[in-house]
């Protein structure tokens, strides 16, 4: 069996989260193995310290989008390339399936190189470049999917683990900025999306933040990512009871923070998936993306979804769908006590 792989998962925050288990089973089954992962560099830090992992290998490709002709780009390509080559890989599994991540793949020169068949690939012509294709359940969810590559691989059981770095530094940063605005007990609110169609609007957001802190006394922090100041000024404008807090963190401060959280709302984000792959109780908000495919994992999680407003569609608009538009403020103040409830809180 093979023992030195490559594992192509470039982004985002989800889906990453969403492939650790996979690995973790390829690291169960060939526990003596050469476990590497390529990954854009924005999101290396999520697999600091992983011990499923032997080595991270972080790229920039949205730098070399911006030059893609001068001649630095080329020779930093080269450089990542010629230096997967050396390895000698026995087996690359591409768990992106796009045309990027499989010419990694290809370009890694593995002798095998699996991925899925093209119906479950986002571009399908991403499967050209496989030596064996692999068709996940159907109707399964991204982990379940990502499983199936691995048994393809060889891993002979499910281990569904999410070891996510959690660095004493990173929690002292957290520690101070929560004891700087008095923080003790709070919930965490991410109002972003990546895409409008998957963002429910901002004034339910400051509802709800109003109605729990009401009910529990706790204070609300609110989570966005470069581009969403405004809706963080918008949120803060309409957030009252008790007075919200916002303040910019690493990858490794928001997982320290979403790890203090009581509780995180939020629709299909990176937040959303980390606070659930953490055990943090969790509601999250469903739109265009099917929560039977791309839900938050685990026990400690409540969707809401209702699917009869709109067609499940992963294209990317700049709207609310009529779906994320049905989830009422009551509905996600229900759902909140009920995961808190279940949860112990």
């Amino acid at each position: 069996m093979s023992e030195r792989f490559l594992i192509v998962r470039m982004g985002s925050m989800g889906d990453i989260v969403h492939a650790l288990p996979a690995v973790a089973s390829l690291r169960a089954a060939f526990p003596r193995a050469r476990l590497d992962w390529l990954v854009e560099a924005r999101w290396a830090e999520l697999l600091d310290g992983n011990p499923d992992l032997t080595n991270v290998i972080p790229v920039d490709t949205y730098a070399w989008r911006g030059s893609l002709f001068h001649p630095a780009t080329w020779g930093s390509a080269a450089l990542v390339v010629r230096g997967l080559r050396g390895i000698g890989y026995d087996l690359a599994l591409d768990f992106q399936g796009l045309y990027k991540s499989a010419l990694f793949a290809r370009l890694s020169g593995a002798r095998e190189r699996l991925g899925f068949t093209k119906e479950f690939l986002k571009e399908s012509g991403a499967a050209r470049f496989y030596t064996r294709r692999v068709a996940p359940p159907a109707n399964s969810h991204v982990i379940e999917m990502n499983l199936a590559l691995a048994r393809a691989a060889g891993a002979q059981e499910s281990v569904v683990r999410f070891p996510l770095p959690a660095r004493a530094e990173d929690a002292a940063a957290v520690e101070e900025e929560l004891k700087k605005n008095q923080v003790r007990e709070f919930f965490v609110l991410s109002p972003g999306g990546g895409w409008g169609s998957k963002c429910w609007p901002v004034e339910r957001y400051a509802m709800v933040h109003n109605e729990l802190a009401r009910r529990r006394g706790w204070r609300g922090v609110v989570n966005a990512g470069p581009g969403e100041e405004q809706l963080v000024s918008q949120f803060l404008a309409q957030a009252r009871v008790t007075r919200p807090v916002h303040f910019p963190t690493t990858l490794g401060q928001l997982l320290a923070l979403l790890r203090r959280a009581r509780l995180v709302i939020s629709g299909d984000t990176g937040p959303l998936h980390l606070a659930a792959a953490l055990g943090t109780p969790v509601v999250g908000l469903y739109g265009p993306t099917d929560p039977a495919r791309n839900g938050p994992h685990g026990p400690r999680a409540v969707v809401l979804h209702h699917r009869e407003q709109a067609r499940i569609t992963y294209k990317h608009e700049d709207k609310p769908s009529p779906a994320m538009l049905a989830i009422t403020v009551e509905e996600v103040l229900a759902a909140a006590e009920r995961v808190l409830e279940t949860s112990g809180g």
